[in-house]
C-alpha cells in the first residue's frame, strides 16, 4: 500500500521522509523525524507509535541499528510493520515483517532508506535510491521529490496511489515543511510537487517570523505595511 524515502542531509543536516500510498492522510500514520536525531517510516499495516519511539530511541544515543533491535524486541505485531530509520551519523535500518503485503523491498545508499511493499515491481525502492544519489545538490526536498517521481516512474504500487506527504526538519523545533495531499483522484505527488514549489520560497520567511517577527519580511496580506 505504500512506499516511502527516509533521508539525512549532511551538508545542511536536514531530516526528511516522503511517502504515497493508496489509502487516504497516509503521511499523517508514517512519516516521522526530528530536528537533531533523525527520520523514521513506519508503514505495511501502520502502528504509528512506533516512529516517535523510534525517534526517542535515537535520541537517547542509539544508532539506528540499534534502535531498530529495540523495536524489533518490544513493539507488539511486529511481524504486521514495515520500518525504515536513518540517524544523524547517515545510518540507515530496515525491517519487513513476515506479514508485509505483496512484493516488497529496501534499498539503502549513503544516509538514505526506501521502502515499499505491494508495489508493481521489486525495483522501485533501487530507484528511488538511485534518483535520490543522481540529485546530489539539490535541496532535500527536491531531492526527496525526485526520488518519488522515480518511484511513480519504475511503476510505484500495484494500485493508482492517491495520498502523500512529506516532512523536512533542520534545526528548528518544528518541522520546516510539513506538506500533505491527503486524498486525490490524479496524480497525488504531482500535487505535492507544486505545493512543495509554492511553500519552498516561502519557508524561510516563515523561520524568521517564527524566532524573530521585528526582523521578519512583511506578511504579505492586506493592509500589511
Amino acid at each position: 500500500m505504500t512506499f516511502s524515502i527516509s533521508a539525512h542531509c549532511p551538508e545542511t543536516g536536514m531530516f526528511g521522509v516522503a511517502v504515497s500510498s493508496s489509502s487516504p492522510c497516509v503521511a499523517a500514520r508514517c512519516a516521522h523525524a526530528r530536528a537533531g536525531v533523525g527520520a523514521v517510516a513506519t508503514q505495511n499495516i501502520t502502528d504509528p507509535r512506533l516512529g516517535p519511539k523510534g525517534l526517542d530511541l535515537m535520541a537517547s544515543g542509539l544508532s539506528a541499528g540499534d534502535a531498530l533491535e529495540v523495536l524489533k524486541r518490544d513493539a507488539p505485531y511486529l511481524e504486521y510493520r514495515q520500518l525504515a530509520l536513518v540517524d544523524s551519523q547517515g545510518r540507515t535500518a530496515s525491517f519487513s515483517g513476515a506479514q508485509t503485503l505483496g512484493t516488497h523491498r529496501v534499498a539503502t545508499g549513503a544516509g538514505v532508506v526506501a521502502a515499499g511493499n505491494l508495489l508493481a515491481n521489486p525495483g522501485v525502492p533501487e530507484a528511488m535510491v538511485k534518483a535520490f544519489a543522481e540529485s546530489a545538490g539539490q535541496s532535500l526536498g527536491d531531492r526527496l521529490l525526485t526520488a518519488m517521481r522515480a518511484a511513480e516512474a519504475a511503476g510505484g504500487e500495484e494500485g493508482p496511489v492517491h495520498s502523500v506527504g512529506m516532512i523536512l526538519v533542520r534545526k528548528e523545533a518544528w518541522p520546516i515543511a510539513d506538506l500533505r495531499v491527503d486524498w486525490a483522484d490524479n496524480d497525488p505527488i504531482g500535487q505535492l510537487a507544486i505545493l512543495w514549489e509554492r511553500w519552498k520560497g516561502e519557508m524561510e520567511a516563515y523561520v524568521s517570523r517564527a524566532l524573530n517577527p521585528s526582523e521578519a519580511p512583511s506578511y504579505g496580506v492586506p493592509g500589511d505595511m
